[in-house]
């Protein structure tokens, strides 16, 4: 696992590092995150690229070494056994796995909140430029923001703020909608989740550590636990290890999508439905 770093892994780090210098060089440390992050596809700035290039992108110099250094550990010792192809296979699908899984737990959010404004007549062009509103505060979204620039709006169509403050749950439901529309999604640790999937399949007896709990764990314990904290924390919001921004369901979604290539792969490597 200390060998030295393969091609593809070294070229993958060549590219995130390069995106990131292009972030904080280029727009005011803005324009990289308006084209390149992923955003919730009812938000203004979505654009279908933004399912691949979020791969390259990442939040903050932390963010992008500890993806990295774990690209570096583990990725090398995936690309010796299976070859460039099928390792670039695993962290791409892994990537868009994770994609799938975060977007489907966003919609389901999404939809969730518009239960409790389906019934106050707002037209649809109204309520997408209320949950279009950039309402931050650093990372927070805040209600009193959203709440200030979301009057001139109402006035401007002639929408009755009383409509939404006699709703049981309709300022919370704007709110919830909008920070689900604002979201956006950055980082290779979908992909890298997937890579470690591999690689606890191909080293289930492996142990592991984490910086933040120095015992060493077997792979094939380790990384399930490591997915099992993620769906607790994106279902109660309680992070662990990671910040409390971080896409959880996306962790989740790239292990699982790295699981059953590997699955597959094992199980069809001497049937002629194999990838190569």
């Amino acid at each position: 696992m200390m060998n030295k770093i393969t091609d593809t892994v070294k070229h993958l780090i060549i590219i995130n590092v390069i995106m990131f210098i292009g972030t904080m060089s280029v727009g005011g440390g803005q324009l990289f995150y308006q084209w390149f992050a992923l955003y919730f596809p009812k938000n203004d700035l979505f654009q279908p690229w933004q399912v691949i290039s979020h791969m390259f992108m990442h939040g903050g110099m932390t963010h992008l070494l500890f993806n990295m250094f774990a690209l570096w550990m583990f990725g090398t010792a995936v690309e010796q056994v299976l070859g460039w192809k099928k390792f670039l296979f695993i962290y791409i699908s892994a990537g868009l796995g994770a994609v799938l899984f975060q977007l489907g737990y966003y919609y389901y959010d999404f939809y969730t909140a518009y239960q409790g404004v389906s019934d106050l007549g707002m037209s649809s062009d109204l309520l997408n430029r209320i949950i279009n509103i950039n309402a931050a505060d650093g990372n927070y979204i805040k209600g009193e923001l959203l709440a200030e620039q979301m009057q001139p709006l109402l006035n401007e169509f002639g929408f009755s703020t009383s409509k939404i403050n006699n709703s049981p749950n309709g300022f919370t439901s704007l709110f919830d909608m909008n920070v689900v529309t604002t979201s956006r999604m950055v980082g290779a640790s979908g992909c890298i989740m997937g890579i470690l999937a591999a690689f606890g399949m191909m080293n289930p007896e492996a142990k592991l550590m984490m910086i933040f709990l120095p015992i060493p764990i077997k792979a094939k314990y380790f990384i399930p636990g490591i997915i099992l904290l993620d769906v607790v924390s994106a279902l109660t919001g309680q992070s662990f290890f990671s910040p409390s921004n971080t896409a959880f369901m996306a962790h989740v979604g790239g292990a699982i999508t790295g699981f059953i290539i590997m699955w597959y792969w094992k199980k069809t490597q001497f049937n002629k439905n194999r990838l190569y």
